[in-house]
């Protein structure tokens, strides 16, 4: 597998505060924002000391093109990114970016672009390990720590390369609301998002992620929301990839396969309650790579997007890694010790298909 990696993802700065809130002058000491430089500098690590280090294949990513931001985002948005990297600006209590921190945004975009130019060339998959992540960037808006949407730039580099069908599959804990936002009407990119159903947060991420957001116009049919009780856990996870992802992927018939790949649903992240653990991202990732295999070519993009806890989100990258190129995982995964929650895995699954019939899905 090609992993591509540029330092300057580690420029974007997001601080100190309440976790991922302003400081309180009620505390003694702030908490690092989570999504910040450790992790990403841990799953590096994981990637080059873990079992799978010898199958791997590192490349310097580059930064974005203004060119290349324009396929998914407006120009006036771009204008607003740019002028923030001057003075710093937070864009919601949750989003910032400090001084000088645009390298950063840039890096990731582009280094997603560098990764699927290359899975297009070799046919095999191609990892972009960026921060900060990007599934919840619109088009025009900033979101959920995501300011340029990376799985929406590399997939319409794609489009500018000469493919036709795309298919983006996000397994973060959160709805993917801005790529769903980006490619709504739009029946060229299929969009998927596999999410814990929190629901609406706000002017910044209206969308619900319910089954009801289908798309809109020619769209509609090409954006598949699969919201999921809290805890779900890797059983239901990988019912609901087989029972309607694939089906969804198989009927679209895309020539990529892009995986936004949030770790963020496993069982020890602040952010997510979804309780996976290492097995189930190893689980959906050989179901990705099968299918990119049979249906695709074998072009399979993987681009990181969350996961706090700094180390445990290390160990499931390793797993998820191992499982993109057709194995099981063989790193032990060192928090073992949760039972798995799997008694209403079935019965969730099966309420989830009659909404998604209801909806006109034919899954």
């Amino acid at each position: 597998m090609d992993v591509f990696w540029h330092d300057d993802v580690l420029r974007h700065d997001t601080g100190y505060g309440v976790f991922e809130a302003p400081p309180s002058n009620l505390l003694e000491t702030q908490t690092q924002h989570p999504e910040s430089s450790p992790r990403l500098i841990n799953m590096r690590a994981i990637l080059r000391n873990g079992p799978v280090a010898g199958q791997l294949h590192w490349h310097t990513g580059r930064h974005a093109t203004r060119a290349e931001l324009l396929r998914f985002h407006t120009d006036d948005y771009l204008s607003t990114i740019e002028a923030a990297d001057l003075q710093g600006r937070r864009f919601s209590s949750t989003t910032l970016i400090d001084t000088g921190g645009l390298a950063g945004l840039l890096a990731a975009a582009g280094t997603s672009v560098a990764a699927v130019e290359q899975t297009l060339r070799e046919r095999r998959p191609a990892m972009a390990l960026v921060r900060p992540p990007g599934h919840h960037a619109a088009p025009d808006m900033a979101d959920g720590y995501c300011f340029f949407n990376n799985v929406a730039v590399a997939a319409r580099a794609a489009q500018a390369a000469g493919l036709e069908r795309v298919a983006i599959v996000d397994w973060d804990v959160h709805h993917g609301n801005g790529t769903q936002e980006g490619f709504y009407q739009d029946p060229s990119v299929l969009t998927v998002s596999m999410h814990m159903d929190h629901g609406a947060w706000g002017a910044s991420h209206p969308q619900t992620g319910g089954v009801d957001e289908c798309g809109r116009g020619a769209g509609v049919g090409s954006n598949l929301n699969i919201p999921l009780p809290m805890g779900s856990g890797d059983l239901t996870y990988e019912l609901a990839f087989e029972r309607f992802v694939e089906p969804a992927l198989a009927a679209f018939a895309p020539q990529l396969l892009i995986i936004a790949n949030g770790l963020d649903a496993s069982q020890f992240d602040p952010n997510g309650r979804q309780l996976l653990t290492m097995n189930g991202f190893n689980r959906l990732a050989q179901r990705a790579r099968r299918f990119a295999s049979e249906h695709c070519e074998g072009r399979l993009l993987i681009v990181q997007e969350g996961g706090y806890n700094p180390a445990y989100s290390a160990f499931c990258l390793h797993a998820a890694t191992q499982g993109f190129l057709g194995q099981d995982s063989t790193l032990a995964d060192p928090l073992a010790y949760m039972p798995p929650f799997e008694a209403r895995s079935h019965e969730d699954v099966s309420a989830l298909g009659r909404a998604l019939r209801a909806v006109g899905w034919e899954l």
